[in-house]
């Protein structure tokens, strides 16, 4: 039974109206939401690099990969079962909006055990086999063991962030989270100066801060959003839709978990060019993942427009929206490309707390390399998460595959022959591919040439 769903002054009205203004609406809490998502890690890396030193600060750098290729599978599983609560809102069927949440708890439970049971076993010879130096490899497994064993807090966060944005609410995680990252900035200065927990001690810091943003949402949800409130029996068994919320789930998980495959494969080849360049690749990989705060905003901001338009059945205004959404890009890459020529050196030094010529010349040279390769990149990720929201398993896929199989290439062949250069152009050069294949399976869709239905 279909009903008519609220709109609460929170919530951002995707299914009429102006299409850039409701997108800019709902991308700027989203903007502000992945800057603050950014600086739980970001901070760990400062606090580190300042007061325990570039050792440390390779050996939180070294286990990064493995943190984005674990948390990554969760997170992207959480937002493929938003995709489909963001669906069924746009289709006005409450009822199936319900069963949607259900759902996305009981498969949220069963592959977060299944994670946190998985990596008590592979963490530390996964550290082995990405040649993470002696030196810092027990830094290394302090660090990512404490984060994973306790992947269930920033998976129930990113499952609660996900369906209040999948109604059109972006503003309330986005307080949620700043609250949480403030206190994340005491609890490191607390764990690190005070307690001397060293690298440890930023991964409790990190835990407990997502954990308060975790009851927030819970605690708005039972008093403002009890749309998304299901019932005993809406845990009902429902074969069609676990069947697709279990695909549209694991499809993202699984993608993200390819692209992540591939970092780590990157990072191996990044490890064995000794501590100083990872530190310096770290400093600038913290940089450039603020670089994509507004490029993530956008991406997710299409997720759910073409989601909720998707349920409703409306690919004239998908097709206006992505359209902006790839001149957003463009401009955004511009603002960064002049950025990071005028301030990456002071940039770079202020996040690694180093003075080492190779820290800042390297990590200086990778962000004016990658900084114009933003817009490219840009498209391929508002394109690959339309594809998705209109309910393409398989396409986004081939994408990180194509990813995965270039950074291979990448640290079997090039790397080795042209060392941290290599790094630098490995993703832009995988970009211009993966951004092809997308962008003409997306255009082709027969909902978005003509708004007919497979």
């Amino acid at each position: 039974m279909k009903t008519a769903v609220n709109h609460k002054k929170a919530h951002v009205d995707f299914l009429q109206g102006p299409i850039i203004k409701s997108m800019v609406v709902f991308a700027l809490p989203l903007f502000l939401s992945s800057i603050f998502q950014q600086l739980y890690n970001t901070m760990d890396t400062v606090i580190i690099g300042h007061t325990l030193g570039e050792t440390a600060l390779a050996a939180m750098g070294a286990s990064a990969a493995i943190y984005d290729l674990l948390i990554g599978f969760a997170f992207g599983i959480g937002n493929g079962l938003a995709i489909v609560t963001a669906r069924s809102y746009g289709s006005g069927n409450q009822e199936m909006l319900k069963k949607s949440v259900a759902v996305s708890i009981v498969i949220g439970a069963v592959v977060t055990i299944v994670i946190t049971v998985l990596t008590r076993f592979i963490l530390y010879p996964f550290l082995g086999v990405l040649n993470t130096p002696e030196e810092i490899i027990k830094q290394s497994y302090d660090y990512i063991s404490t984060i994973t064993l306790f992947i269930v807090v920033m998976f129930a966060y990113n499952l609660c962030a996900g369906i209040l944005r999948a109604i059109g609410n972006s503003v309330m995680p986005l307080v949620f989270l700043i609250i949480s990252s403030l206190l994340n900035i005491v609890l490191d200065l607390l764990f690190i100066t005070r307690f001397h927990m060293g690298v440890q001690g930023a991964a409790v810091a990190t835990v407990l801060a997502q954990a308060v943003s975790v009851v927030l949402c819970l605690i708005y949800i039972r008093q403002k959003a009890k749309l998304l409130i299901p019932g005993k029996e809406h845990f009902a068994w429902d074969g069609n839709l676990y069947r697709e919320m279990v695909t549209q789930g694991l499809s993202m998980g699984f993608m993200s978990c390819v692209v992540n495959a591939g970092t780590a494969i990157l990072q191996s080849g990044i490890n064995g060019l000794g501590y100083l360049v990872i530190a310096g690749h770290t400093a600038a990989r913290k940089l450039f993942q603020f670089m994509m705060m507004p490029f993530i905003a956008m991406s997710q901001t299409i997720s759910t427009f073409v989601s909720q338009n998707r349920g409703a059945g409306q690919p004239v205004r998908i097709r206006k929206a992505m359209i902006y959404s790839y001149l957003y890009g463009v401009i955004v890459a511009i603002v960064m490309t002049l950025l990071m020529w005028s301030a990456a050196p002071v940039m770079v030094n202020w996040i690694s707390g180093s003075s080492e010529s190779v820290v800042l010349q390297n990590g200086s040279m990778y962000l004016r390399v990658v900084a114009p390769c933003l817009s490219i990149l840009g498209v391929l990720n508002c394109t690959r998460n339309a594809l998705q929201a209109i309910g393409q398993k398989i396409l986004p896929l081939i994408s990180s595959i194509i990813e995965l199989i270039g950074k291979i290439l990448f640290v079997l062949i090039l790397i080795p022959r042209f060392q941290y250069m290599a790094v630098i152009f490995c993703e832009p050069v995988i970009w211009c591919f993966m951004t092809l294949q997308l962008v003409i399976a997306f255009w082709k869709n027969p909902f978005i040439r003509s708004g007919k239905l497979l």
